[in-house]
């Protein structure tokens, strides 16, 4: 398995990381259904969900199973290029292009069992290329994308804790 997963030559690079009292088992549902129209993102909803709330329980319809499943982002679709449960998930958009830049999204889930549960980790990285492309990504994108998942981890760790 792939040590890392990330966007090369990226023009923002986020790592936010949470101590969860669930077991890697019993966070990694949570993971499984994010997605737009789905469980959402846990975060912001009225940024990222369209301010539909996201998912409070454990709907198993949602959840990706295999490596390669799609997961609706609005506009966009991501890609699941690793998922090995209970332990890694990364989704990834791009290299595509968005209106006439191209663009590459990775966001990288890792959760390691420890004494009282578990350790989530979560790495971004990314790029729009294009005019004032690399400054979009790195003054917008990055610093927005760290807002959010901060507040994600808080609430993917509330609803296992809860659920646990």
């Amino acid at each position: 398995m792939k040590a890392t997963y990330e966007v090369a030559r990226a023009a923002f690079r986020n790592e936010k990381s949470i101590d969860i009292a669930a077991s890697p088992e019993q966070v990694w549902p949570w993971l499984a259904q994010m997605g737009f129209g789905r469980a959402g993102w846990y975060s912001w909803d009225l940024i990222d969900n369209l301010g539909r709330r996201s998912a409070t329980e454990l709907h198993p319809e949602w959840m990706v199973e295999q490596a390669g499943d799609r997961i609706p982002g609005g506009p966009i679709e991501f890609d699941t290029p690793i998922l090995d449960a209970p332990r890694h998930l990364v989704i990834a958009f791009g290299p595509q292009r968005l209106a006439r830049w191209a663009t590459e999204f990775v966001l990288s889930y890792r959760l390691r069992p420890t004494a009282t549960g578990c350790h989530l980790t979560a790495v971004a990285t990314g790029r729009i290329d294009g005019p004032l492309g690399r400054l979009v990504a790195r003054y917008l994108l990055g610093p927005g994308d760290a807002f959010m998942v901060g507040k994600q981890l808080r609430g993917i760790r509330s609803r296992s804790e809860a659920h646990a």
